[in-house]
């Protein structure tokens, strides 16, 4: 395990071996939009990463491991979450129903996009699932054909 301090702010390599990926990756996602921070320093200045960046990427990370989603729907999986995020700050100052009512509402569409990229990924594995059962079947069969 790495023993760098967190607290402070962190360059490029620091968080790659945190998070256990490239600098070329990180360059990238900030490249594309998925992680904030291209923009925002002048052209050959090194960037300092906080602790919420690391989190971003480790999520970045983890979400492009697990779902295998491409870029564009890792682009939407973390804007919705981010959205969210968002939300949640404004339901902690919201002062009426009414504004606590739209902040839920918003909140349950960016849920919604992000089921249905999960779910959408979940399809296409139990469609893969179905081809590789069906390929074992024939195998089977053959194999008991044989043994005739």
């Amino acid at each position: 395990m790495s023993t760098i301090d967190t607290e402070r702010p962190l360059r490029i390599g620091e968080v790659a071996e945190l998070v256990g990926t490239t600098t070329r990756t990180i360059r990238y996602y900030e490249e594309i939009g998925l992680l904030p921070g291209a923009a925002d320093r002048e052209q050959g200045k090194h960037r300092c990463y906080t602790q919420a960046d690391v989190e971003r990427v480790r999520e970045i990370v983890r979400l492009r491991d697990l779902l295998g989603l491409s870029l564009d729907q890792l682009s939407r999986l973390l804007e919705a979450e981010t959205a969210r995020a968002e939300l949640r700050r404004e339901w902690e100052v919201a002062e009426s129903g009414d504004q606590r009512r739209r902040i839920l509402d918003e909140a349950l569409e960016h849920v919604g996009t992000q089921l249905e990229l999960v779910r959408d990924r979940r399809l296409e594995l139990e469609q893969l699932e179905a081809e590789l059962l069906a390929k074992r079947e024939s195998i089977h069969r053959r194999l008991a054909e044989l043994d005739r």
